[in-house]
């Protein structure tokens, strides 16, 4: 459980002002420490019987994201899945059921990058894995 102190504290230390709403959405993605779309995180933080905006959920993640309190992870073009490890990591992503799951960064190894563009320094490399789970029969 992610407690609203602990959230406020986390937005004030990322130099975010902590709104109710703010507060409420950063509880529920880094309490469930799973991968999240906005549109699960919307639903979820209306689920109570608040009212929270598709707006400010959307604003908050993006916001969140350019701090670098959690990351945006691309696994899907029609979907952006919200990652509160921020740690390096690579992905698993099943397409059949939408899942994405962790992996450790030291289980996967890459060689044979190109060179970068003159004046480019690596920032990172993520690897997401792709594949199609068994149809339940």
């Amino acid at each position: 459980m992610y407690s609203e102190l602990q959230a406020a504290e986390l937005l004030r230390r990322a130099e975010i002002v902590p709104t109710p709403q703010r507060v409420e959405i950063t509880c529920l993605l880094m309490g469930q420490r799973a991968h999240m779309s906005a549109e699960e995180l919307y639903r979820l933080v209306n689920s109570g019987g608040r009212r929270v905006s598709k707006a400010t959920v959307y604003n908050t993640l993006g916001l969140m994201s350019k701090k670098g309190i959690i990351r945006e992870v691309i696994a899907d073009p029609a979907r952006v899945f919200y990652d509160p490890n921020t740690q390096p990591h690579h992905h698993f992503f099943d397409v059949t059921t939408g899942k994405l799951q962790d992996i450790d960064a030291d289980m996967v190894q890459v060689s044979g990058l190109p060179p970068l563009p003159e004046g480019a320094t690596l920032d990172g490399v993520e690897v997401i894995v792709r594949y199609k789970s068994a149809k339940a029969e």
